[in-house]
């Protein structure tokens, strides 16, 4: 007897068009290659063969690998995967929920039955963030950033350190806020993450820990979740020169290198496995166990926020290894993963399968490394402005960014303007200003960010890097232009300028940026002070001190 299976279909306008023409909702499963309760739900519940046949006989069932589709991820998330969706035959959502085990699921779907048939595709609705309305739109003040600061204090938990009492995250953007303006809470979160998170074996973070006291961890290890802690950890070296956030960077960067290497970049993630079973053990007793599911996809955001989280640590610390895979990652970023033509960037290239063009989040990582490799390796400007053109071009609409294309199946064409993207995009806008002395992407920086302004009273910490966006917006950004070709004395002096959200710009003697430097000096800027030249080390950290005091 031939075993009963969902019959699973791929996102696009086929599945759309099967469920209008039989009149049946559809069942959009999300879900990751990292997540094992994914895993566990496919094995336990759509497994069962009433469910199967249940689903098959009255759903259109639709499977979407999150990691390859954030559009259709940030459009119907359930608040955590997997998702379990169901939607009207026009992609309007009925309702959804999260992991379902058998019984859970029998119900869902009676319900969801009995609500189509008394209602049809009226009872579909599009979720508020896809109305279409814009932001509310606000002035730009110092009392923004302040607000985001006192937010460090009330939701910080000071018994266990983090932020929420609750799940903790390790909100590496919310860190690197902190580090400037609250740096014991940083530093302290930053403590509890390399306590609990790290893969003392291998290196690498872990996504999250489900207790407030950062046990119940959750072992998966996604790229962006580790591109971004390890810059975290990298900036707090930065400010302290301590071992204890420098190691845990460098295992960081070894775990990218090793484990997630493709043999041309860094892969999309590596499951949790056993979990607890696998992880406490050693890395001998690990080879006789099971090795976690990889995904090997290479991600163009993920490897361009590794390539810049990579660059950072290589530039306080002159790591070789982060140097080298850096400028790894950014060759395959040129070769495969950008039109250096037009600008575009695509989500990733998988055999026969391609990604998607023209995504924020992937454009913002992108311009940010291409800034950032600037700055340390003296190349990438260039390439960034096409990018951050195309992007402001075809995103960039009504004073802020959408997320992606309005095109495609169900709510695709719906603008979505997430305040994290438009926020990553923005700051990135900022850095290239200076970089290349042009004030119009200082300009749609701005204007980004007061498009949000008059919503930033109900700002949490999880959106703290609006903050530091605003900060420099008002105060004025850190700028250190050197005149000096990428790797002198002077110019890693520069680098290592306590504050991780200054830019430098090397070559300034050649026209670099936006001030003239004479050759063998540095001049150092913020906002509208600016300090004598330096030619020594010691002389540029007098001058920074003497422009910040």
């Amino acid at each position: 007897m031939t075993e009963t299976r969902v019959e699973w279909r791929e996102w696009g306008p086929e599945a759309f068009a099967a469920a209008a023409e039989t009149d049946r909702p559809v069942l959009l499963s999300l879900t990751a290659t990292w997540c094992a309760d994914c895993h566990e739900m496919e094995a336990k519940t759509y497994a069962e063969p009433r469910i199967a046949a249940n689903v098959n006989d009255g759903f259109v069932p639709v499977r979407v690998d999150v990691d390859r589709n954030p559009r259709v991820r940030e459009r119907y998330n359930m608040g955590g995967f997997p998702s379990t969706v169901f939607l009207a035959p026009d992609g309007t959502l009925l309702t959804g929920a999260g992991y379902l085990d058998p019984e859970g699921m029998r119900q869902v779907l009676d319900s969801v039955r009995e609500m189509y048939a008394e209602k049809g595709a009226d009872a579909g609705r599009v979720p508020r963030a896809l109305a279409g309305d814009l932001p509310p739109a606000g002035e730009v003040t110092e009392a923004i950033e302040e607000h985001l600061v006192g937010q460090l204090d009330v939701k910080f938990d000071e018994e266990h350190a983090g932020w929420g009492d609750d799940a903790k995250f390790p909100l590496p953007r919310t860190v690197e806020f902190a580090l400037k303006r609250d740096r014991d809470r940083a530093l302290r979160t930053l403590d509890a993450v390399r306590n609990h998170l790290t893969d003392e074996v291998a290196g690498g973070f872990f996504r999250y820990a489900g207790g407030r006291d950062w046990t119940d961890v959750h072992y998966e290890k996604p790229l962006d979740t580790n591109a971004a802690v390890l810059r975290a950890f990298a900036n707090a070296y930065l400010y302290t020169g301590e071992e204890a956030y420098r190691e845990p960077a460098a295992g960081a960067v070894s775990f990218l290198t090793d484990d997630l290497w493709t043999g041309v970049g860094v892969g999309g993630s590596l499951g949790p496995g056993m979990g607890r079973a696998y992880y406490a053990r050693s890395a001998g007793d690990r080879a006789d166990l099971d090795a976690p599911r990889e995904d090997l996809t290479v991600y163009a955001g993920g490897n361009a926020l590794a390539a810049d989280a990579m660059l950072a640590f290589h530039a306080y610390t002159d790591d070789e290894r982060a140097g080298e895979y850096a400028e790894r990652i950014l060759g395959v970023l040129r070769r495969d993963l950008i039109d250096a033509e037009t600008g575009a960037v695509t989500r990733f290239r998988a055999g026969d399968a391609v990604g998607e063009t023209d995504l924020l989040e992937d454009a913002a990582r992108v311009v940010a490394a291409l800034v950032r490799a600037e700055s340390v390796l003296g190349e990438g400007a260039d390439l960034a402005r096409t990018v951050a053109d195309r992007a402001i071009e075809r995103l960039h609409d009504g004073g802020s960014f959408v997320d992606g294309p309005r095109e495609g199946e169900a709510l695709l064409d719906r603008p979505f303007r997430p305040v994290d993207g438009n926020v990553e995009m923005a700051e990135t806008l900022l850095d290239l200003s200076l970089v290349t002395g042009e004030e119009r992407y200082e300009a749609v920086a701005r204007e980004t960010a007061a498009a949000f302004a008059g919503a930033s009273d109900r700002f949490g910490v999880q959106v703290a890097g609006y903050g530091s966006l605003v900060g420099r917006l008002t105060r004025g950004s850190t700028l250190v232009a050197v005149g000096t070709e990428p790797g002198s004395d002077l110019h890693r002096a520069a680098l290592r300028v306590a504050d991780h959200e200054k830019v430098v710009v090397p070559n300034a003697h050649r026209g670099a940026g936006p001030l003239d430097v004479e050759e063998g000096a540095a001049v150092v800027r913020v906002g509208d002070r600016t300090a004598d030249p330096a030619t020594t080390p010691d002389e540029l950290m007098a001058r920074v001190a003497d422009v910040i005091a």
